[in-house]
């Protein structure tokens, strides 16, 4: 039987004792009604894995001694979805959980010309990753960068050499078909309404090789999540 997995924000190798927050204290204590003595598993979502030991089974501040650690690699593609924001909050958060139960590694909220929303509350946004990983038993949590323009992505020195760059848009140009390459890749999805012209050849002119997702138009959120599986799962 697999144990009960939680996430923890931080951890340091030499840490024999943790102390769990009060959101995990009260789900072990009053949900799970997990005993002193009883195992369970922790991750700081950077690929440690650890195995505690019910000390103090207290509601606010429930205590664990480690028993066992271990630390797993990224898994490699790495992929990056770079995606507008939606108009729709429930989509976005949708295709935020898949993506992580894929196992995409960055995921970059993106504020186009088109982009008709452009607030999110990103602590919600993080809290439905974090939830995914867990669900999905996930030692590396995605990174979710704060929401940014187009232009500003696209100028990012830290995505500038990733090995393969891609944007999904709908205009009638000749475009490869997107495949799994096993190298980092990073991706370009739209907002309700598509990239404008001028977004595209800005991309184009950056190295952003234009690519097809398929027969039909998908949404938003759709295309984010056939791009996460063909990238990442080779499907």
């Amino acid at each position: 039987m697999q144990l009960p997995f939680f996430y923890i924000e931080s951890f340091q190798p030499n840490e024999k004792i943790v102390t769990l927050n009060d959101e995990n204290s009260r789900h072990i204590v009053q949900v799970l009604r997990i005993q002193p003595g009883e195992l369970l598993h922790l991750t700081d979502g950077k690929g440690t894995l650890l195995t505690a030991k019910i000390i103090d089974a207290n509601k606010r501040h429930c205590t664990a001694e480690i028993v066992d650690s271990s630390f797993s690699q990224p898994s490699e593609p790495k992929v990056t979805i770079a995606i507008s924001l939606l108009k729709n909050s429930t989509r976005f958060e949708w295709f935020l959980e898949k993506a992580t139960e894929i196992g995409v590694a960055e995921i970059v909220p993106l504020i186009c010309l088109r982009t008709e929303k452009q607030k999110i509350r990103s602590d919600r946004m993080r809290g439905i990753l974090t939830s995914a990983m867990l669900q999905s038993r996930q030692q590396w949590l995605p990174v979710f960068h704060e929401v940014q323009t187009f232009q500003h992505f696209i100028s990012d020195e830290r995505f500038k050499n990733v090995s393969s760059k891609f944007i999904a848009h709908c205009v009638d140009e000749e475009k490869s078909a997107l495949k799994f390459d096993n190298k980092s890749s990073v991706i370009l999805i739209g907002p309700e309404g598509d990239f404008t012209a001028t977004e595209i050849d800005v991309a184009l002119k950056a190295g952003y090789a234009p690519v097809s997702l398929g027969e039909t138009r998908l949404r938003t959120e759709t295309a984010g999540l056939v791009a996460a599986v063909r990238l990442k799962l080779g499907n």
